[in-house]
């Protein structure tokens, strides 16, 4: 079948330099974007309920820029002042330079790797002797606690937002000849919003091999893989369809 219209889980670009909208036109398909899945926070009162003291902590792990909001923002309502003297270790530099939304950038100890969490275990190892908090949400990358026990780092989880499933209930009668994931928890957000969702032709197509797994042990069909040795993206991958597949 002819591949017409695709739908992409996540939020639509903020940026017009995004690859999909010049995919769309070089193949002449319309793609939406509708937000799968979204955060919500934890509240003050659940997380005093953890025990938790963050003053206790001489350092802040931040894998995201939603890490942080949550993580400012839960300090506000429990209205702790960060000391100057907290340190931040983050997992890019465009997420350290985030920090400018909240703190003094100039005046504060930042850390930051390339990207990647095992690139940011290497700076952490040479500062064994912080006490490090690191907010997540309550479905994360097992790799983080795992390589944070390996190097001995002493640490502590705090789970300060929920990545929950959102309402898809105006789509019960839309029709898309792709769907696009992007994570686990937008093949979860797809099922539990349309519980009797039968795939029959509707490719669907998955980034990362975590979401391809959830999308074969959903018992669903998965057409296109992203990133494989001929597409590094997303973008790419679902070009190499239609040009192979999509134009019947």
């Amino acid at each position: 079948m002819k591949i017409k219209k695709i739908l992409v889980s996540q939020p639509k670009p903020a940026s017009s330099k995004s690859p999909y909208f010049d995919f769309a036109e070089r193949n002449n398909v319309k793609v939406d974007f509708r937000q799968f899945i979204h955060v919500e926070g934890v509240s003050a009162k659940e997380f005093r309920q953890t025990r938790i003291n963050i003053l206790d902590h001489t350092a802040v792990i931040f894998t995201s820029r939603t890490a942080i909001n949550h993580f400012f923002r839960i300090c506000d309502e429990m209205r702790i002042t960060v000391p100057e003297t907290m340190k931040y270790f983050c997992i890019s530099e465009a997420t350290a330079f985030y920090l400018q939304k909240y703190i003094v950038y100039r005046k504060r100890k930042i850390f930051y790797g390339e990207g990647k969490f095992a690139q940011l275990i290497d700076i952490i190892k040479k500062h064994l002797d912080e006490k490090y908090l690191v907010p997540l949400s309550h479905i994360h990358k097992p790799e983080i606690p795992e390589m944070l026990d390996k190097v001995k780092a002493d640490y502590t989880k705090a789970i300060l937002y929920n990545t929950v499933s959102s309402d898809l209930s105006d789509l019960k009668d839309v029709n898309y000849d792709v769907l696009v994931f992007y994570s686990p928890s937008g093949i979860k957000s797809l099922l539990q919003n349309f519980p009797d969702f039968e795939q029959n032709d509707t490719r669907i197509a998955s980034f990362g091999t975590s979401t391809a797994k959830a999308v074969e042990e959903a018992g669903l069909r998965l057409d296109i893989q992203a990133p494989n040795p001929k597409a590094p993206s997303m973008t790419m991958a679902l070009e190499q369809y239609i040009k192979k597949n999509g134009k019947k």
